[in-house]
């Protein structure tokens, strides 16, 4: 058995390695591409995701699976390893091949062709804020995923063929079952604190050097642990974070002068994603369990950094005093106690990205919503500018004032993600649930006072980063917590602070 997955270990290296080669270019196109190469770029793109496909659905990838006893029933394998790891490599394996298998060369290749030129054409309608300009491609790309679901092929619904590639082994219903459970919860939270006096904010929203902003967010990047030698930090249109090499992980951010929050918050949000993937134990690196066990597990690590590290009255108690040196005409009458109420303050907005901690999830649960209608029939693309601004205005009682800040805002949908936005939700479900024992292992509060983030980051690598996806989400949040996911913690998490924030 150890010869056998060996073997498979061997001949999927070269997955990873094309998988990080299509991530470069893939980064290069959102960073520094210059606007006439997207056609090539296309190209390049297809043939090699058209290789990769060929590769994760060798026959000889097959039959060592086969040789290994993964079917349906046990996608394991039928043979216990010594190492518990081999195991999970044969899982996951079986699931990628079982998914690659089912679907054409051609379909892949047109996919990944049809979603380069989609990203390049949002990004025109949006700086122009016209969805019409948009519209033909995003037909295209969900044309292509229906099919792609199709081929895949599900229990319940076309949707969770999409939803397994972002969550694996979770379902639609699942998913749809917890945002019911927490939805009437936060409408509820939101409305008293509507009730309750509005936090001033106003001193976050004045003229802040672009240039000091990134070098105090480089700042904050080194002291969370992420390394210039593995990795760097630039600008694109929508902040994101690639894998490009086991040593080379990379984010980016961008800036508003007039809204300081922007920066910082995706720095750190992107660099919780970064110190994940560089984080991975010598088990699993270099093959297909090299990355995170979901992307709700994945979005755990950012907002854990992000709101419950990052926006925490213990970080500014440390870093507030810093930045008042950078900013110090923002910031000279504005105390430590109004600074944390500011940039946490509630209130709902048309921006997902710049969403509060309680707001954020309606933003994900509208999108999961609006996706699972598009690819079931029910919506248009046509219609889904109105359909979007209907939702707004039902889940926050406000209407996008053009198509930039509504429906054009995301760039998971041109890159055909659907199925991604809910893991969004999970993750801050995830993170609270998992903050929750962390707190009372090590003493998280004293460590930020004293600027220490390394003893965050050592717990996160113990408890999540090593394990790779060697562990379903389920698998690890009972390893850590003792239970599956549970959005109470989430509610405690809320409740806990903002009460505070909002004298409740």
């Amino acid at each position: 058995m150890e010869k056998t997955i060996e073997k498979l270990k061997e001949l999927t290296k070269d997955v990873v390695l094309l998988e990080h080669a299509i991530a470069t270019l893939s980064w290069d196109q959102e960073t520094y591409m210059p606007p006439k190469a997207i056609d090539e770029k296309g190209e390049q793109l297809a043939l090699l995701q058209g290789m990769l496909h060929e590769k994760i659905t060798s026959p000889e990838i097959g039959q060592l699976l086969n040789d290994l006893g993964a079917d349906d029933n046990n996608p394991a394998g039928r043979f216990e390893s010594n190492l518990p790891t081999d195991n999970a490599y044969i899982k996951e394996t079986y699931r990628q091949y079982k998914i690659q298998t089912r679907l054409s060369k051609k379909l892949v290749t047109d996919l990944a062709l049809a979603t380069s030129l989609s990203q390049a054409a949002w990004i025109e309608a949006r700086r122009n804020s016209d969805f019409s300009l948009f519209q033909p491609h995003l037909e295209k790309v969900l044309n292509l995923t229906k099919q792609k679901a199709e081929s895949i092929g599900y229990r319940e619904s076309p949707y969770d063929a999409l939803l397994d590639e972002f969550e694996p082994w979770s379902s639609t219903k699942e998913v749809a079952d917890i945002f019911k459970s927490i939805q009437p919860w936060l409408t509820n939270f939101i409305e008293k604190i509507k009730k309750a006096k509005q936090v001033n904010d106003s001193f976050l929203l004045k003229d802040y050097d672009i240039s000091k902003q990134e070098i105090f967010g480089r700042k904050v990047l080194q002291d969370m642990g992420y390394s210039y030698d593995r990795g760097r930090l630039d600008v694109s249109v929508h902040p994101f974070t690639t894998t490009l090499g086991r040593d080379d992980v990379r984010l980016t951010t961008r800036y508003q002068k007039d809204f300081f929050k922007t920066g910082l918050f995706g720095i750190i949000h992107e660099c919780g994603h970064g110190l994940y993937e560089l984080g991975f134990g010598k088990e699993v690196q270099g093959n297909l369990m090299a990355s995170g066990t979901s992307l709700g597990i994945h979005e755990s690590q950012s907002r854990t950094w992000e709101n419950v590290i990052g926006r925490s009255y213990s970080f500014w108690r440390h870093y507030y005093p810093i930045l008042q040196t950078y900013f110090p005409e923002n910031l000279k009458d504005v105390s430590l106690e109004d600074f944390y109420r500011g940039i946490n303050k509630v209130k709902p907005s048309l921006i997902r990205v710049e969403a509060d901690e309680v707001t954020y999830n309606l933003h994900i649960i509208l999108r999961f919503q609006l996706e699972q209608e598009m690819i079931s029939g029910s919506l248009s693309v046509e219609d889904l500018p109105e359909a979007w601004n209907s939702k707004t205005r039902d889940f926050f009682g406000i209407v996008p004032d053009n198509d930039a800040n509504g429906v054009l805002q995301d760039i998971h949908w041109p890159m055909g993600a659907f199925g991604y936005f809910p893991t969004y939700a999970l993750g801050n479900l995830y993170s609270a649930q998992f903050s929750s024992v962390m707190d009372k292992e090590i003493d998280v509060n004293n460590s930020l006072e004293n600027g220490n983030l390394i003893d965050v980051l050592d717990w996160l690598r113990k408890k999540i980063h090593i394990h790779g996806a060697s562990k379903t989400a389920s698998e690890l949040a009972i390893d850590i917590t003792g239970e599956k996911l549970n959005p109470e913690y989430f509610k405690k998490y809320l409740e806990n602070k903002y009460k505070q924030i909002y004298n409740l």
